[in-house]
């Protein structure tokens, strides 16, 4: 049967798209713009997004298993939860995965978990695509400015993510879980410049930024006082979850989580002048 995948063009939308389709599921991506999805052949591409309601009652339709982001446009949570919850209740939807967009349960998951229906959190730490910010200096210079060179950070690689949303929407077992996620290695911003240069085969320099240097240049990029206090407290004093190294990924698929060398090799032509 059909499983949905919201945000299916997203960071980690493409990767399970992809993984469910190899595995030979049928699959429904929600998109806001279909026409420019570039998704694989053999995809149902459906126009919508979950801040849209109208757009959702055809998405659900036929759907038995759906893969949420519990957080709409600008990362805001979604408002109109309970009614997205219902929907798919209503259209015959048994089992969801959420991905998670902060630390705290937000609207969605919270409807969620007093729908009835089996769900699975999904809470990944940094994405290891977060690097992609350092490209166009990368390519322009060969350089990272960055602050904090002493902040660790057990990124983990966006297919790792999804890989374990399919084992949740797939397969019994995952009912009621909130599965915290992390790659296999916590790293410093100087031990990623080194993997970046190992594999790009050419020296990426670190120039280390101060604080000031950094607050300046997250308020020149349009960040609101409140982001820029989370993002000092996550470099300065983050969660111990955030930088604790889990088996989550290996022990739900199966296989051990990607490092961060993999990614880079998955991305590199991005790096390149």
């Amino acid at each position: 049967m059909t499983i949905l995948v919201t945000g299916a063009t997203g960071t980690v939308g493409r990767h399970l798209v992809a993984q469910l389709l190899a595995a030979g599921h049928p699959v429904r991506a929600l998109t806001r713009r279909p026409t420019e999805a570039d998704l694989p052949d053999g995809v149902e591409v459906s126009a919508g997004n979950l801040t849209d309601l109208d757009s959702l009652v055809a998405a659900f339709a036929g759907v038995t298993a759906a893969h949420l982001i519990s957080f709409g446009d600008d990362y805001a949570p979604l408002r109109e939860a309970d009614r997205i919850v219902d929907l798919a209740r209503q259209a015959g939807v048994g089992r969801v995965s959420v991905l998670r967009g902060d630390i705290t349960k937000g609207p969605l998951e919270v409807a969620v978990e007093a729908s009835g229906l089996e769900w699975t959190h999904l809470s990944p730490v940094e994405f290891m695509s977060n690097t992609l910010e350092w490209a166009e200096s990368i390519r322009a210079e060969g350089v990272v400015r960055e602050a904090f060179p002493d902040a660790r950070s057990a990124l983990i690689h966006e297919a790792d993510i999804a890989a374990v949303a399919a084992v949740a929407l797939t397969t019994d077992g995952h009912a009621g879980q909130d599965y915290w996620l992390t790659g296999p290695q916590a790293l410093t911003v100087p031990e990623r410049i080194e993997r970046l240069s190992q594999v790009l085969g050419r020296e990426i320099r670190y120039v280390e930024l101060t604080t000031d240097e950094m607050v300046a240049r997250w308020r020149a990029e349009g960040h609101s006082d409140d982001d820029i206090e989370f993002f000092l407290t996550m470099r300065t004093n983050p969660p111990e979850a955030g930088y604790t190294v889990l088996p989550t990924v290996e022990r739900i698929t199966g296989r051990p989580a990607r490092t961060f060398t993999d990614w880079v090799r998955d991305n590199a032509a991005t790096f390149q002048p």
